[in-house]
């Protein structure tokens, strides 16, 4: 299934209709991903996410991409591992899910996700791989018309886990 590509790279780079941002509940910028997607996007983005309300977790918003490659920017906010008793696991794959409904909805074919939660927010990197992972496949086989997801990994760890993760997904 060539729908799925892994990448380690930087995520404000991606030529694509949609690179997902792993915003917290504001919108208003953060560190990590949200960080770099809204200083390479410009101060626009900033004026736009003022006017969407803040998101809530599992959820997922819209916005121009401004000065990125990427025609829009889906933010998303992940929850925050508070040791798995708290419903994270079925916010995180909602705000894949969720990100995918969005896409759709505007009519969008390809989009660029990071590693959701796994940073600051402390995610568990490999159970975060895996929800990433089954959640994506999972929507696409359900929901026809996303051609293309990359899962962009900043890092070496990440891009490692999600290479093994793929694997066993696919079979390939």
């Amino acid at each position: 299934m060539e729908k799925v590509e892994l990448l380690q790279g930087d995520i404000t780079k991606m030529e694509v209709d949609a690179v997902v941002n792993a915003a917290n509940k504001s919108l208003l910028g953060g560190g990590g991903v949200d960080g770099a997607i809204h200083r390479a996007a410009g101060p626009e983005l900033l004026e736009e996410t003022k006017t969407l309300n803040g998101c809530r977790t599992g959820e997922a918003k819209i916005t121009g991409g401004y000065k990125l490659p990427a025609k829009y920017v889906i933010h998303t906010v992940g929850p925050v591992w508070k040791g798995g008793n708290k419903n994270e696991a079925q916010l995180l794959s909602n705000a894949y899910y969720n990100s995918l409904e969005v896409a759709k909805k505007h009519g969008l074919q390809t989009v660029a996700f990071p590693n959701i939660s796994t940073g600051v927010y402390g995610f568990p990197k490999e159970k975060a791989a895996e929800i990433a992972i089954s959640s994506v496949l999972d929507y696409m086989r359900n929901h026809p018309g996303i051609q293309k997801v990359y899962f962009v990994c900043f890092d070496q760890e990440n891009y490692r886990i999600y290479q093994e993760k793929l694997k066993e997904h696919l079979g390939s």
